[in-house]
């Protein structure tokens, strides 16, 4: 296949507005991100959402590897001919520039991988938790930089949960939310930094909206190198757990739909600690292994005669 061009697959509208949209990225509110509708050619919008994998077909497991309400597919390149073009698109040097020249982020990176992104959708009763990402690719060691997300739902209501929220500080008193609205072909690019918080409230769609599901496309990009400011030591994915709602105060009766949404907190608040007990326990056995492995060879009775060696001398 060809190389796709960016001028038939991206709206030239936006194209064409691409100094206005690289001074509006520019402003930290509550960090630096864009919001665009029709970013996409209308036609190759309704393709890729008319070729959107079956719920069943992505992985459908959750961190603690239950069965959940999110299912993904990151290998894109599979899902036919329209996903073939994106990926034709979004590789593509001028796609990259295009990009750049949108975030002021130079020399940005592919990632033929699609590490956590491709295609992404929720049901009815997903949510997440408020996050920064992961901030080196997994393989290369590159910097994660941007994530660029087109939605592809023809019918959302910010009441429903699920629309995309974006923290100054979700530990802080003083946080400040802003919603972004999960619409048809609305895209959203976003920085990644050690500040760039973000995630969705549970959806909870009406009894005669369940059969709809919230559906996007996650594109990463990275770099070789960031500015120093921004240099962090290599990390996961860090989640703060959502705080009780407002409307848990003193003297408040529960009622069923309270107990659920504590049993729900209460819950992915007791995966996020096994999960780091299980990484901290995986840690502390490599440590040991390697342990194990200087103290048998060359170097390990080296320092075992030293210890005794200094043993005898302290006598």
């Amino acid at each position: 296949m060809s190389q796709a061009n960016p001028d038939q697959l991206i709206n030239p509208q936006v194209r064409a507005q691409v100094a206005v949209l690289a001074k509006r990225f520019q402003q930290r509110d509550p960090f630096r991100h864009l919001v665009i509708d029709d970013f996409l050619d209308a036609g190759f919008a309704k393709r890729l959402l008319d070729g959107f994998p079956s719920f069943e077909s992505g992985n459908a497991r959750n961190e603690a590897g239950d069965l959940g309400q999110k299912s993904t597919v990151e290998r894109v390149q599979q899902l036919g001919a329209p996903w073939l073009e994106l990926d034709e698109l979004v590789k593509s040097q001028s796609f990259l520039d295009f990009i750049g020249q949108l975030t002021g982020i130079e020399s940005l990176l592919y990632d033929p991988w699609y590490f956590g992104g491709g295609t992404h959708e929720n049901r009815n009763g997903q949510d997440l938790d408020p996050h920064v990402d992961f901030n080196r690719h997994p393989v290369e060691e590159w910097h994660r930089r941007l994530n660029l997300i087109v939605y592809l739902n023809h019918e959302w209501h910010d009441e429903w949960g699920g629309s995309l929220e974006l923290h100054s500080d979700p530990r802080a008193d003083d946080n400040r939310v802003s919603l972004v609205t999960p619409l048809f072909n609305r895209a959203v690019i976003f920085e990644t930094t050690e500040s760039s918080w973000h995630g969705f409230s549970r959806i909870d769609l009406p009894e005669q909206y369940r059969n709809l599901s919230r559906r996007s496309v996650a594109l990463y990009f990275y770099s070789r190198d960031r500015p120093a400011d921004e240099l962090a030591a290599t990390h996961s994915t860090i989640y703060v757990d959502r705080a009780l709602p407002q409307h848990f105060i003193e003297g408040r009766t529960l009622d069923a739909a309270d107990v659920q949404e504590l049993r729900v907190l209460l819950k992915r608040r007791d995966q996020h600690n096994q999960r780091l007990y299980r990484d901290i326990s995986q840690l502390t056995a490599q440590l040991e292994q390697a342990q194990r492995a200087l103290s048998g060879g060359s170097i390990g009775r080296l320092q075992h005669l030293a210890r005794r060696v200094y043993a005898r001398l302290r006598r």
